[in-house]
């Protein structure tokens, strides 16, 4: 098998890979457990020291790795290069803050030597999506590493260079072989290296349909697991809000990515007193958009990252438009070489279409009218989903309904969704279970010890379960 990495806005092959070979996996899985024993009795500060290199790493080659990831998965430029940033801050915020979020815990009021610890469970799988193909590894990778644990990426088949890539940014950081590995490998291949004893956990970022198979794998066989699966994210607008800031940020919020986001706003649910205003200020914001190469720094939306996804959000439009749905800009792909299609807006959305009930995964943004904040709620709620949610009001007692009223993991009041490795990032329903970032994301992957210690008198005492 090989690997092929192809440029999404011209369609040209960058480089092929060959995939390991049976062997090739063995010996790396191998050594992976046979370098658990050493990296997790390393000490905290000389791992945190590690990752902390490889933040420094990440600024120095940020231009590098940012031209990297245009060219095989077809981000602007510019994108590339935030992304590589935030990877080097999430790295030392993890070195900075390791130690503490380690360190022993005594229970009040129990014995001087009783405490929790937190150790590493091992080796843990990655399987990684490519439309953040550094940061959605560096979120996991960086607290699992400074935790004690060692990893195995197997990243997306079509951004083979950031997987090799990443590999060499840990090696070259100083992490001795075997602490972080890439495995090029298919997807077939995930199922028997999940099941293989010697691993002890596993991540994964990607689909519905990937998350069902590996949490199924993983239950099988007892192993702790992490899904961060799709979003269909709402952005709410309520009367109070500041309506030009909301239309500017619902635009960003839309095509972050090429629109290719788990967490980009794809309903936009408006309040009726406001939303002819909102409408046209959002379709005059997203007709401004520059749609280009990704390489040249002017571009804001550049190509999708397969020809496949491109057909993918074609079929969604094209059927959604067919049940009712009304085209306000955009509406197709372009009559250029690469898989680009034009950033579009829905409005009149019929709720069973696709529009309504699946992920967007390009820049394709599905407008609802709705009543009132509980309308908003309801129909917010209204899907499998429940990764992020916006919402703008400057209502407090309206913003405080939101927070607790709406099914996701993050809710942002007046500003777009995004993940900052301060705070826990995660879904509930099908976008997933499990936290990353944050401390609890580093505790995922451990095991939460309790060690109670008795000398002398009162060692034979009694206890129940």
């Amino acid at each position: 098998m090989t690997f092929v990495s192809i440029n999404p806005a011209t369609g040209e092959t960058v480089g092929t890979f060959a995939a390991h070979s049976p062997r090739e996996v063995e010996n790396r899985l191998q050594l992976a457990f046979d370098t658990r024993r050493t990296w997790r009795l390393t000490a905290v500060a000389e791992r945190s020291a590690i990752v902390a290199r490889a933040g420094a790493l990440l600024d120095e080659r940020a231009s590098e790795y940012a031209r990297l990831m245009t060219l095989e998965m077809g981000k602007p430029l510019r994108a590339g290069g935030e992304e590589a940033s935030k990877c080097a801050a999430t790295c030392r915020y993890y070195a900075e803050h390791a130690e503490r979020f380690l360190a022993r815990e005594l229970v009040a009021g129990a014995g001087a030597d009783d405490y929790v610890t937190f150790e590493p469970l091992g080796v843990v799988l990655a399987v990684m999506p490519w439309n953040f193909p550094f940061w959605q590894v560096i979120r996991f990778a960086a607290p699992a590493l400074v935790a004690g644990n060692v990893v195995l990426l197997k990243h997306a088949s079509n951004v083979p260079q950031c997987a090799l890539a990443l590999e060499t940014l840990f090696r070259d950081a100083g992490a001795a072989e075997g602490v972080f590995q890439t495995l090029l490998v298919s997807s077939r291949d995930v199922a028997a290296i999940l099941r293989d004893s010697r691993v002890s956990a596993v991540t994964l970022t990607g689909s519905e349909q990937a998350g069902r198979a590996v949490g199924a794998i993983a239950g099988e066989r007892i192993k702790r697991s992490v899904l961060e699966l799709g979003g269909s994210d709402p952005f709410i607008v309520m009367p109070s809000a500041d309506i030009p800031r909301a239309a500017a940020t619902a635009a960003r919020a839309r095509v972050i990515n090429n629109g290719q986001s788990c967490i980009a706003a794809k309903r936009f649910l408006v309040a009726e007193p406001v939303a002819d205003e909102f409408e046209r200020r959002f379709v005059h914001a997203i007709g401004q958009l520059r749609v280009g190469d990704p390489l040249l720094p002017e571009t804001d939306v550049g190509p999708l990252a397969t020809p496949a996804i491109l057909e993918d959000i074609e079929r969604q439009v094209s059927d959604s438009v067919r049940q009712g749905a009304r085209v306000l800009i955009g509406g197709a792909r372009l009559d250029r070489p690469g898989n680009y299609f034009a950033p579009t807006v829905l409005a009149d959305v019929p709720l069973e279409s696709p529009a309504a009930r699946e992920e967007l995964f390009g820049p394709v943004a599905a407008l609802f009218r709705v009543a009132d904040a509980t309308a908003a709620i309801t129909l917010a709620n209204a899907t499998a989903f429940g990764l992020g949610a916006s919402a703008w009001t400057r209502d407090r007692a309206e913003a405080d309904r939101f927070a607790t009223e709406l099914e996701a993991g993050s809710v942002f009041i007046n500003s777009m969704v995004s993940s900052d490795p301060r705070f826990p990032f995660g879904g509930v329903k099908d976008s997933g279970y499990g936290r990353e970032l944050g401390a609890y994301g580093l505790r995922e992957f451990v095991n939460v010890k309790t060690v109670r210690m008795t000398f002398g008198a009162g060692m034979d005492s009694a206890a129940t379960e």
